[in-house]
């Protein structure tokens, strides 16, 4: 790949392809850089206090017009967002690659996520099922329906920029509501330009209401006013467990719904029985892919004695030799860490480790010769005698804490033994480990794997955790219910007005 003369008008040039006014990105007073090379790419303009009010009025206005329209033809508006996104996918792709730093296959995946999740939510249009219960009163039929919140609030993270707001969005707009966007203020051209396409959707669409779909940018006191507002049923906040327990208690203050998706110390155990080769792959992608800036990553491996000396030479010379660098003109597997907060919290976790006694293999800045700055760092292996310290707490970025185990029980408790509970995994050919690891007395996470990492999940399975990670499920199986209301209904067609429970009340 050539790197542009300009990473700025590359920018410019791939937003005005994909349809974003040129007025949104110029002339702002945020700046956005890339963290490919630290370089100034655009400047947005953040929405004032009134603006974001005024986006949530319309939005609320737009939900009570959409909600009567048929899901089949809700879904109909997601099926073309899906073929605008077909069509903007390696113009879309790139862009993540150059806000976030993703290597062109990320971006391009995430992406593809978009599209996928869309195919599923145009299926969803037609299944909004409900139930029909059996009553103990004669000539009375009773069901359970689900029926739109209104306004949808999604507040995003860095690391995702696009897919995650998809899940969200495709779910919302299938089920008849309508949807304030607050992407990151790290990532808000991808934002922008999503909100771009969608529009070209609606436009083929034949219209929607206006304020179905608004994106509204700045810091965190855009999101307080989401938040807090009576017209938002519901949001969806992805981001630290930190803002969680912020933005959690202030939903239910209002008592409006929340679902979170916060941190993630996920681990993996390695049994005697594991395939090596394909663990150290999966633990390779797992820790090291994005720079360990999924919530999904790898942050901790727990490893049988038996097989310690088998794997960690491998997986030490694959931390040593795995290819670092600009993703936008080279073909490297890592790109950067997002800013120097990042960079600085990794290296904070690798000193503290070293205090602890810890053998470090990795860590460190790298120079990457791409004629700017960016916050590129080789991965880190910190191996320890016992699960302690700054293993107990995520650190963003692509450090990987390992650990030996005897005994299973033991691992199963180091597992579990952490606050966050999002994806797990086990590598092992023993039916019976497998079978306790996702069993009611194994994994503790929303998400357990067996002989394959804790990264990487499709759209089709609910995605959320337990514990420290909130709580939510977002994306596929039934995650659409957390963005209705159910209501049970009961239908008299007699001409008696028989009581339940027997209650007898005569009125002659």
């Amino acid at each position: 790949m050539d790197k542009p003369l300009s990473l700025a008008t590359d920018t410019t040039e791939l937003l005005g392809r994909l349809g974003v006014d040129a007025a949104l990105i110029k002339g702002g007073n945020r700046a956005v850089t890339s963290p490919t090379d630290g370089s100034e790419i655009a400047r947005v303009h953040d929405n004032s206090e009134a603006e974001v009010k005024a986006a949530i009025t319309a939005a609320r206005k737009a939900s009570l017009e959409w909600r009567d329209v048929p899901a089949p033809q809700r879904g109909e508006l997601v099926r073309l967002f899906g073929e605008e996104l077909r069509a903007a996918k390696d113009d879309l792709g790139r862009l993540v690659s150059i806000e976030v730093g993703k290597v062109p296959s990320e971006g391009l995946g995430e992406v593809q996520e978009m599209i996928d999740i869309c195919d599923f939510a145009v299926g969803l249009s037609r299944q909004l099922y409900g139930l029909t219960i059996a009553t103990e009163r004669p000539g009375h039929r009773m069901m359970e329906t689900w029926h739109p919140l209104g306004v949808v609030g999604v507040i995003s993270a860095f690391n995702f920029p696009v897919a995650v707001w998809s899940w969200n969005t495709a779910l919302a707009i299938v089920c008849g509501n309508a949807v304030v966007w607050k992407p990151s203020e790290k990532t808000p051209l991808t934002a922008l330009a999503c909100q771009a396409i969608f529009e070209k959707a609606a436009k083929r669409f034949g219209g929607v209401p206006k304020g179905l779909l608004d994106v509204v940018i700045g810091d965190r006191a855009v999101g307080e006013i989401m938040v807090d507002s009576p017209d938002v049923a519901l949001v969806s906040a992805t981001g630290s467990t930190r803002m969680g327990r912020e933005v959690g208690p202030r939903l239910a203050q209002r008592f409006a719904r929340s679902i979170l998706e916060l941190g993630g110390n996920n681990a993996g155990i390695v049994c005697p029985s594991a395939d090596i080769d394909m663990t150290l792959n999966a633990v390779a992608f797992g820790a090291m892919g994005t720079c360990g800036q999924r919530c999904t990553s790898l942050r901790r491996l727990i490893v049988h004695e038996d097989v310690y000396d088998a794997l960690l030479p491998k997986l030490r010379a694959a931390y040593e030799s795995v290819s670092i660098g600009n993703p936008l003109t080279s073909d490297a597997l890592v790109g950067p860490l997002i800013d120097r907060d990042a960079f600085e919290n990794m290296e904070k976790a690798l000193a503290a480790s070293r205090e602890m006694g810890a053998k470090v293999t990795g860590g460190g800045q790298v120079d990457v010769d791409n004629g700017g700055e960016g916050y590129y760092v080789r991965p880190a292996i910190v191996e320890l005698d016992e699960q302690a310290g700054p293993m107990l707490q995520e650190t963003f970025a692509p450090i990987l804490y390992v650990v030996k185990y005897r005994d299973f029980e033991d691992a199963m408790a180091m597992h579990n033994a952490v606050g966050a509970g999002l994806s797990s995994s086990i590598f092992t050919l023993n039916m019976r480990e497998a079978e306790l690891f996702t069993s009611d007395s194994g994994s503790d996470c929303g998400i357990a794997n067996v002989n394959i990492g804790t990264s990487g999940a499709e759209i089709g399975g609910a995605f959320g955790g337990e514990k420290e990670t909130g709580g939510g499920r977002e994306s596929g199986s039934d995650a659409w219910k957390g963005y209705m209301r159910r209501q049970t209904n009961t239908i008299n067609y007699s001409t008696e007005l028989p009581l339940a429970q027997g209650v007898s009340f005569d009125l002659g």
